[in-house]
């Protein structure tokens, strides 16, 4: 098929790929000049595994092109997908602008039937609101169809999650738009639930709430096992192995972050307060893990007492493995109560230096006193502790009696849970996890 993504960032970027991949031309459009200019030259602007690669091979053999005119997008293409950021406003609603926009530039360029799939994450009735925009803006008696088809990939995971979905979710109005979808997904074989428009909206925020909902309660959970001296990885085991809870998700730590879950969340509490309901249950997950990365920080201060002149060393910046992606990072929230306390700071990641630095520069008392190292061996040198933010694989393999040289006290705040307590407790290490039973 003949397919156009409007807005290439990690979703559209990572769908055209993966659309191009199985056959199909596709055009994806962007705003940003410089981003296309640098996609047309085979630069990423983001770290995702494998997908440099699908965009070169792709590109090479034009089924992939990407321009910032969405007249020649609309023109070239039957079905579009809208993949534009959806940003919290201040009041906790998702900020619809770009969605308009594009919906009135789509209606605008439109000369014959086209099918408009909602890929952003946005509230559920934005269907109706997106049809609506279109039938003022349309020149002529052109049909058309809004359709819902909600992404469910992970950062560092992303194409596997596309060419290997657990369910395909399509959310529809008419014949012609459910054949189109279904067509343009057969050759990934996978489930496909087929809904209503409002529905397929639902679906997403509903999955990603309830997913925050298992992260906030585990690490509500770690807080107990540390009271008790009980472990949460093995509580965490147990219920896991219940196939009705199920082990993903339950990982205790220094609470969840990137573009998804807090976002997401915030615009769920305040969808459902339009609609008439106070949605405390999900008011509570937000406020367990705003409460984990002070538990973390606490953790730092109450091993350390006076962090004033004290050199923490962070492991990890981005806010998940395998991504760049530094949104809503817990690692970056401790940064900058380290700093406020008068605290030095040396940090490593594997990829997401460049991306915490740019936003770190925006709080220039913190950037003064953080420096950053070329590996985990240079942040250990000095360091007075040191913190696991992020549970990049590299981070498990390191050479502990070389850490321990290198540190100026052998004192480790494990906040993603990745290594063996007893082990580096026999190396002489101190170690303090998360629910690990030592508070």
């Amino acid at each position: 098929m003949n397919i156009s993504i409007i807005g290439s960032g990690y979703v559209g970027l990572v769908t055209g790929a993966c659309f191009a991949e199985l056959g199909n031309k596709v055009i994806c459009v962007d705003n940003d000049n410089k981003k296309i200019e640098d996609l047309k030259k085979g630069i990423i602007p983001i770290y995702e595994p494998g997908l440099k690669e699908l965009v070169a091979n792709n590109t090479k053999k034009k089924r992939l092109i990407f321009t910032s005119s969405i007249k020649d997008a609309v023109k070239e293409s039957e079905v579009i997908f809208i993949a534009v950021g959806t940003p919290t406003l201040n009041n906790g609603e998702a900020d619809l602008t770009g969605i308009e926009n594009v919906a009135r530039n789509i209606a605008i360029n439109m000369t014959g039937y086209r099918l408009i799939v909602e890929k952003s994450t946005v509230p559920v009735e934005t269907g109706e609101w997106v049809k609506h925009t279109i039938l003022n803006y349309i020149k002529h008696k052109i049909k058309f169809d809004v359709a819902s088809n909600p992404e469910f990939l992970r950062e560092g995971s992303a194409i596997n999650d596309f060419m290997h979905p657990d369910r395909i979710v399509i959310g529809v109005e008419s014949k012609k738009a459910r054949d189109k979808l279904v067509n343009l997904y057969k050759p990934l074989n996978a489930s496909l639930v087929i809904t209503n428009i409002k529905s397929a909206e639902l679906i997403k925020h509903a999955s990603n709430a309830y997913l925050a909902t298992k992260i906030s309660f585990i690490n509500a959970i770690s807080k107990i096992c540390d009271k008790v001296d009980a472990d949460v990885l093995e509580v965490a085991q147990g219920m896991g192995l219940d196939q009705r809870i199920g082990l993903s998700f339950l990982n205790a730590g220094a609470g969840y972050g990137g573009s998804c879950f807090p976002k997401d969340l915030d615009a769920f509490i305040t969808i459902s307060e339009k609609l008439g309901y106070n949605f405390e249950l999900l008011k509570a997950v937000k406020n367990i893990n705003e409460e984990q990365k002070n538990y973390v920080l606490k953790k730092i201060k109450d091993n350390l007492w006076i962090l004033k002149d004290k050199t923490i060393g962070v492991l990890g910046l981005s806010f998940k493995p395998n991504t760049d992606d530094i949104r809503n990072a817990s690692s970056l929230n401790i940064i900058k109560a380290l700093g406020l306390e008068g605290a030095r700071i040396r940090v490593y990641d594997p990829q997401a230096i460049q991306k915490a630095k740019e936003a770190l520069q925006k709080d220039k008392p913190v950037v003064a006193g953080v420096k950053f190292c070329k590996d985990s061996y240079e942040v250990c040198r000095g360091s007075d502790c040191l913190l696991i933010a992020t549970e990049w694989n590299e981070f498990k393999e390191l050479d502990f009696v070389k850490v321990k040289k290198l540190l100026k006290r052998p004192l480790i705040i494990d906040g993603r849970n990745i290594y063996d307590p007893k082990m580096l407790k026999k190396l002489g290490f101190t170690y303090i996890g998360v629910g690990r039973g030592n508070g």
